[in-house]
Formats: C-alpha cells, structure tokens, sequence
C-alpha cells in the first residue's frame, strides 16, 4: 500500500472516530435541546425570553469561534482547545437536571453553547485535513450521518424518560450524562491515535501553502454574508417547540420525538448532499433558501401534520447547512487560515442567529404572520448572494 493509500485510509479512520465523538456529544446536547424550550416555559420564562435565550446561546456558541479558530490557528495546539470546549459542551447539559430557576437553565443552556464555541473551529480543522483526503463534501457529509445518528437518537431517549417518568424533565437530563462521559471517551482515543492530522492533508513534498498576503479571499467574505441572511431568516427549535407548546400543537412527550425524526431526515440528507457538493460545488448551497421558504408556514401552523412536515423539511435544511456549508469554507480556505476563517464565519453565523432568533421571539409576541413575513425577507434576500459566491469560487486557488 503506497503513501496515499495510507493517508486515505488514516483519513477515513479519523473522519469516523471524529464521527463516533459527534455522534454521543449530539445524544447528549440534541436530546436536551429537544426539550430546553418547553423546559425553559415551565420555569416560568416567556416567549421572548426562550427567543432571547435561544439566540444567545448561539450567539455565544458561534460568535466565540472568531476567537478560538484564531487562538487555535495561532498556537497549533487543535487538539488540546477541541478537548477543553467539549469538556465545558457537554458537562453543562447533566447540570440543567439541578436547575429551578429557568434563569439558571438559561445560564447553563448558554455555557453548553460557550463550549461548542471553544471547541468546534478546532474540531473542523481538524476534520478538513483528513476530508480533503476523500472529499470535502464526503468527508463532512460522513462526519455529519454519524452526527445526526446521536442527535436523532438523544430526543429518542429523552422522550423515552419524559414518557416512563410521567413528565419529568429533570431525570431526562441527567440521564444525559452516560453518552457525554462516553464522547469524552473517543476524543480521548482520536487523540492519541492522530495527535497530527495535519499530515494527512499533503504529502511532505506537497506542503500547503499560506496565500502570499495572509488575507482571506473575497469569495469568503460574500459567503458569510450569505451565511448571515440565509440563518437569520430560520427558526431556532427553541422558538419551534415552544410555539408546539404554548399553541397546543404538539404533545409534550411527541416534541422531543419530532426533533428526532428532523435529526433522523438531516442524517439521511447529509452524506448525498455531500456528494453532490464535490460534484456541483458551491451553487448546491442554493438549496437553502428554496428549502427554507415554506418552513415557517409549516412550523408555526396551528396544524398537528404541518408541524410533521415542516420538522422533516428542517431537518432536509439542517443537514445542507452543516455539511455544505463547512464543506465550502474547506475548498474556498487555505490549510494554514482555516481556524480563522472557521472562526470568522462561525461568529457571523451565531450573530445572524442571536439577530434572527431574538427578532421571532419579539415578533412572535405580537403575531405569527410577523415572523413568518420576516423568516421570508431574510432567506429572499439570500438568494442573490449564493449565485454570486458561486460564480466568484472559480477564481479561488485552494490547495
């Protein structure tokens, strides 16, 4: 077996043990974020404040990887940042089992988020070495099956607890605290086994080389912004579950298992969808808005089967955007700028989110025509952005 053959199947091996990290983190942090919105209205919080919270947990939880891609990019030091963001990620989720206040839920629902920020541009860079052995597309879309595995399987449980507990939320989630020890477990074993994924990107007589400027291509710059419009316009399911709540729409036992079957469509999309962005490129991103139109008639409808439907589209939704989007920043961003540039779109990303979310939840007090009208300005105004990225991209050299 020749050098590349090596790299690949290191590469390969990496993706999944990465995968297997991602796919009991996802138990852990999906399964109580299928709940944390009616959790949150238990504890006495409001419609704008689940929006509030909802949005500033991913303001945090994206808007901190400017500083930590940079820090990781810095340093060098990928693996040791990766492991203390997910350390703060995934411990932070058992703890809301202690809370009785839902301010200090929302405290720990923000930490949860503060640590995927510390963690996640080291974690994709770490992950963008080995993709761009077997594919950008395919790399992240694997990543993301094995991802959305747990992230379908966590609400599964938490509902199964919810329904054998009579209710309760609080045994829901400690229970959470068994997978969160076990992804500790593998990222522990990724480590050791690939302390150097850099090396797996290029051989040592092809190294990958910074742009002679430092600077991050203007490509880049439009994308995030498409990235900016196209997430502000989409709804948190915080704000989606609470609205199932407070309208009646959805059983509570039934709105962790709709959250679920979003997870279970986004782990089926996510590897095609990969496959067909190594094909297609970065126009495949236009997917998003034609998908996230009808998405909140769907979800804020009054209607049991409309709130099926609109949870299956989420999650056809959900799935583009984690796998194509870091996909693209992969192909448009040299190896040595990739923590920065993860950082900087991740920050714009979870500002969009803050922006957008705090804005539903504001407008949802007065009406849900208002939000509706809103989530569509946004994802409209989109669609212009992604055609310009993509007839841009060809004039980006990545290596």
């Amino acid at each position: 077996m020749n050098d590349n053959a090596i790299r690949r199947k290191n590469a390969f091996r990496l993706i999944v043990l990465m995968g297997m990290v991602s796919l009991f983190a996802d138990v852990t942090y999906e399964g109580a974020r299928s709940i944390t919105g009616p959790y949150l209205s238990l504890l006495g919080a409001s419609a704008a404040a689940v929006g509030f919270v909802g949005g500033l947990g991913e303001l945090f939880g994206y808007g901190l990887r400017l500083f930590s891609g940079y820090l990781a990019d810095r340093t060098g030091r990928h693996w040791l940042i990766a492991i203390l963001g997910y350390v703060v990620n995934l411990l932070a989720v058992p703890l809301l089992a202690l809370a009785g206040r839902w301010e200090v839920a929302a405290l720990l629902i923000v930490a949860e988020r503060l640590g995927k920020a510390i963690r996640a541009p080291s974690r994709d860079a770490i992950l963008s070495h080995a993709s761009r052995q077997v594919g950008s597309g395919v790399g992240f879309g694997l990543h993301e099956t094995l991802d959305q595995i747990g992230a379908l399987t966590g609400p599964l449980v938490v509902a199964g607890v919810l329904y054998l507990r009579g209710g309760q939320y609080r045994p829901a989630f400690a229970v959470l605290l068994a997978p969160a020890l076990v992804a500790l477990v593998f990222l522990a074993v990724s480590r050791a086994l690939y302390p150097r994924p850099e090396t797996l990107e290029a051989a040592p007589d092809q190294p990958v080389k910074r742009p002679d400027d430092g600077k991050l291509p203007r490509v880049f710059w439009m994308y995030t912004l498409f990235t900016a419009a196209s997430i502000g316009g989409f709804a948190h399911f915080q704000m989606v579950s609470y609205h199932f709540k407070v309208q009646g729409v959805v059983p509570d036992p039934q709105i962790p298992v709709l959250f679920a079957v979003a997870m279970g469509v986004d782990a089926l999309v996510a590897l095609p969808a990969g496959h067909l962005f190594d094909r297609k490129g970065l126009l495949t991103l236009a997917a998003l808005p034609v998908l996230a139109v009808p998405l909140p008639f769907l979800v804020f409808s009054r209607s049991y089967h409309l709130a099926i439907a609109g949870m299956v589209l989420w999650g056809v939704a959900t799935a583009v955007q984690e796998t194509i989007m870091r996909a693209g920043i992969a192909e448009l961003i040299p190896a040595t700028r990739r923590g920065v540039a993860y950082g900087i779109f991740n920050t714009v990303f979870g500002v969009a989110w803050f922006a957008g979310s705090t804005v539903m939840g504001v407008l949802y007090e007065l009406g849900i025509p208002y939000v509706i009208l809103f989530a569509l300005v946004m994802e409209l105004a989109s669609v212009p952005l992604i055609f310009l990225v993509a007839r841009s991209a060809h004039t980006v050299a990545a290596p």
